[in-house]
């Protein structure tokens, strides 16, 4: 039985614990191979981050905590490389991560900078003894551990301890920064945003800028926050996010490695499975696996679920979809069908961007994992992506909120009673909230369009949900029989029926008196319109019994449905 290090960020104790560890190693020589004096490291949350600078401490630091690192790499990858080993142990290192940086106001969130800057000062203790710092370095350490030094002091604290660090030891020290970014993405949510830019503008722009003392640095997040000029001027830095293939394959799993996992643990035989929910990301070539995802389901033999959607709040995303657009929301319906999106997608993340431009959101989403691109293209200057939802896992996270959008406020059971409604063909109840929707949701705007193409968006929407039914398979505009149908909801239980949409557009004239009139005549025509074409062909192959066939012809806010 595998035993996977699940929650488990600290290197050292995986190979403590003989934990069944999937050997990212070779990203040190990355990291070795690298010319950047700073690298910064852009991945999804819980793509194994902080385990990978966790590593590269207890590669290059003689000790951490006291405890030796020499050990702790036999038998692995990069142990058979020379050359990187001459590294092993050679190097003081400051690791720190900012990951529990996220109060709910300024003032909480600069004690808890100042404790952790303290924390890492009480890690280099040694440093208050040694003969090669003045009494000017030993008050200032003394000060940051006794936490009363200034604020100046708090931001400059890390280039002091590199300095620190070199005069004792006589060689420069690795920096590892995990998490950077996540202080300004909690001060975002709660308001404080300028003042923790302002703070953490200072400790970098010290720490990494002309800073005589560094050795390397490497660093980690999820977002690239570059226009608010945390980093400014600093010409000595390398970004490689999502969107660049270095280090591809060192944060998520490879389909080889995840192969080896299920033949392991005995769960080959959802192999199909796992890919359909967990994989679908990319770097470069590289398609990657969630690793939380899969190792969580791997502890629950094979139980498929949304394990790292539920690992977090998701509040940033909820709020930009929730206050989003129409056309943005009409385009996660898009997205929902399996299909692909164009955006222009800026990688330099500017928060107050998210409540005004919508290309922001989409390169937050993409970013964040939340979406995957297939393709991207320069135009006219900018980078233009394409993108879709990377796989079933993050689906049902839209699925969920695209839900409450429809719910509008009655609540998901209303939502869902509404859709049993139309799968069980009481089209009657379906039809009678069909126009609340329509009376509710949709805008005269939206329906004036020159087709029935914004009906078709709309019913593929109110269904999305059913792509992750396993029991109903949805196509749509596909041809059968003699032509090409709408929309195909196919209900694998033959107790239950099988639907069968087609949509008419009618364009009101001034005699709305005969409205009513027009609108019957085009569902009539639709419904013929199935019969002659005999569009129930596909359904009758798949093993339907039952077909309901189901006419609407729209206008506006109004519509007329006939069945068969």
């Amino acid at each position: 039985m595998l035993r996977l290090p699940i929650g488990y960020d600290n290197f050292a104790k995986i190979i403590e614990n003989k934990l069944d560890l999937v050997d990212k190693t070779l990203f040190i020589k990355e990291v070795l191979d690298n010319t950047a004096e700073i690298s910064v490291i852009l991945r999804p949350r819980r793509f194994g981050k902080t385990l990978n600078l966790s590593m590269l401490q207890y590669f290059f630091a003689k000790e951490v905590h006291g405890q030796p690192t020499a050990e702790l790499f036999n038998g692995l990858k990069i142990s058979k490389l020379d050359d990187c080993m001459l590294h092993q142990g050679k190097y003081p290192v400051i690791f720190l991560t900012f990951k529990d940086i996220k109060a709910n106001n300024f003032e909480n969130a600069y004690e808890n900078v100042v404790g952790l800057v303290r924390d890492i000062y009480a890690e280099h203790r040694i440093l208050t003894t040694s003969d090669k710092l003045s009494d000017d370095d030993k008050d200032i350490f003394k000060n940051i551990l006794e936490r009363t030094a200034s604020q100046s002091d708090v931001q400059k604290a890390l280039q002091y301890l590199t300095k620190f660090l070199f005069l004792h030891y006589g060689i420069k020290p690795y920096v590892l920064l995990d998490e950077y970014d996540n202080p300004i993405h909690a001060a975002h949510i709660h308001g404080y945003f300028t003042e923790m830019v302002e703070l953490m503008r200072g400790m970098f722009s010290t720490t990494f800028k002309t800073n005589p003392y560094l050795q390397r640095a490497v660093i980690t997040g999820i977002l690239r926050v570059a226009k608010e000029n945390l980093f400014s001027g600093l010409n000595n830095l390398e970004v490689y996010s999502v969107l660049r293939p270095e280090y591809g394959q060192y944060f998520g799993f490879t389909p080889e490695e995840v192969q080896n996992l299920l033949e392991r643990s005995e769960l080959t035989h959802k192999a199909q499975d796992i890919q359909d929910w967990y994989n679908g990301y990319q770097i470069g070539e590289i398609s990657l696996y969630n690793p939380w995802s899969i190792v969580n389901c791997i502890k629950q033999h094979g139980n498929l679920a949304p394990y790292w959607v539920n690992t977090s709040d998701n509040q940033l995303i909820k709020n930009i979809l929730a206050m989003s657009s129409a056309q943005f929301k009409q385009a996660f319906e898009y997205l929902l069908q399996d299909k692909t999106l164009e955006y222009v997608i800026d990688e330099n993340m500017v928060y107050g961007d998210l409540a005004m431009q919508e290309d922001a959101a989409w390169s937050l989403l993409l970013m964040a994992g939340y979406l995957k691109v297939v393709g991207q293209k320069f135009e006219n200057g900018k980078l233009i992506c394409q993108l879709k939802i990377p796989n079933l896992e993050v689906g049902t996270l839209y699925m969920k909120t695209i839900e409450t959008w429809l719910a509008n406020g009655h609540g998901l059971n209303w939502y869902n009673a509404f859709l049993e409604h139309l799968l069980s063909g009481k089209l009657d109840l379906f039809e009678q909230e069909l126009r609340e929707i329509l009376e509710e949701i949709v805008s005269v705007h939206d329906t004036a369009k020159k087709s029935e193409n914004f009906y078709h968006g709309l019913m593929l929407g109110l269904t999305a949900s059913l792509r992750y039914d396993k029991n109903y398979e949805l196509y749509s505009n596909k041809e059968s029989g003699y032509g090409r149908y709408d929309y195909l909801i196919v209900c694998k239980d033959k107790t239950r029926p099988t639907l069968l949409l087609e949509f008419k557009k009618v364009v009101a004239d001034k005699n709305l008196d005969l409205l009513d009139e027009k609108l019957t005549l085009a569902a009539k025509e639709a419904l013929n319109q199935i019969n002659t074409h005999h569009y129930m062909a596909q359904a009758k192959q798949q093993g339907s019994e039952k077909i309901i066939k189901i006419a609407m012809a729209f206008c506006g806010r109004q519509f007329v449905m006939l069945a068969e």
